[in-house]
């Protein structure tokens, strides 16, 4: 049995996909929520998609004792408080689906699993994907990180299904701040986007966002071929382009001066750490900079590209 913590868009398409070779737990923190998916066997976050038998949604997180992993799928701020009770329940072993930077300690997913459960092995799940394109069964593929490849190589084999094709690594720093970072870049992207600056400015912040991304996760040990990858390039293609990502949504609204959707953002907490971090390691990171200070409202879109360009010049591989 796979469990699955945390019944977001995300959470859910992993359990439906997940569904096609194993019996999947689903746990959700809403009552309602669960009546409402074991009577009806729908999904209040992807509208439209009918949830598996082989689903079995629960509000208890005793139900999920004795995984043989558990997939957690919450919010990078959430899981913290919530491993505690996850600790009890003593899975084989457990993946993080949760793309940021804890802000509490300026980690990654792994660190912050294995601060509460030291004996138990973690990975990481990341890379360029919409919950609707994987419940929908569209073929997608992720990058999984893992410190140990012989449990890395097994949990490749336990979720990987005929949609869903995932590549492992080592490099479980990697994984997590390709994931984590472009977030911040989809945000600046967004705001350019919604601010009228033209698809030019777009490729621009996404190239040099990259560049930022790069610098920021191989000083902190991550590997550079990890980040050109699907974790990383990858999954900055995909965030970048689309209001199907709530940090480009974001972004949007920002730049457009329209109401901030209510979504939870994950780039907004991962800019702040993503520039803690780097002021730590004397790192510059214009990009990321500006993405705080336009979310806090601090800074206008075209004060922030006029502020980029006038940057002294220099080679495009410095770093």
């Amino acid at each position: 049995m796979i469990g699955v913590v945390g019944a977001g868009a995300f959470g859910t398409a992993l359990a439906i996909t997940l569904a096609a070779r194993s019996e999947v737990r689903l746990w959700a923190r809403s009552d309602a929520a669960v009546a409402r998916m074991q009577t009806h066997r729908d999904a209040p976050r992807l509208p439209g998609v009918t949830l598996p038998e082989t689903v079995q949604p629960t509000s208890s997180l005793a139900d999920l004792r004795g995984a043989t992993l558990l997939v957690l799928a919450v919010p990078m701020q959430s899981l913290g408080a919530l491993l505690p009770l996850i600790a009890p329940l003593s899975p084989g072993a457990t993946v993080a689906a949760c793309k940021g930077i804890d802000l509490a300690t300026l980690t990654g997913p792994t660190t912050v699993i294995g601060a509460h459960l030291p004996e138990v092995p973690a990975a990481v799940l990341s890379g360029p994907s919409f919950a609707k394109d994987i419940a929908g069964g569209l073929p997608t593929a992720l990058a999984l990180g893992c410190a140990d490849d012989g449990v890395g190589a097994s949990l490749q084999a336990a979720l990987s299904t005929p949609t869903l094709r995932l590549y492992r690594t080592t490099d479980t720093m990697g994984v997590e701040l390709g994931g984590a970072l472009k977030n911040v870049i989809a945000i600046a992207c967004g705001a350019a986007m919604g601010a009228g600056l033209g698809e030019s400015a777009r490729a621009a912040l996404m190239t040099r966002g990259m560049a930022e991304m790069m610098r920021l996760a191989t000083c902190l040990g991550a590997r550079a071929e990890t980040l050109m990858g699907l974790s990383g390039l990858g999954d900055l293609a995909l965030t970048c382009a689309s209001p199907a990502s709530r940090n480009y949504a974001l972004g949007q609204a920002i730049g457009a001066g329209t109401p901030r959707p209510a979504a939870t953002t994950e780039g907004v907490a991962t800019a702040t750490a993503a520039l803690a971090l780097a002021r730590k390691h004397g790192l510059d990171l214009p990009v990321t900079a500006a993405t705080v200070a336009l979310v806090a409202g601090d800074l206008t879109v075209e004060n922030a590209m006029a502020d980029l360009l006038a940057r002294d010049l220099t080679t495009e591989d410095a770093r």
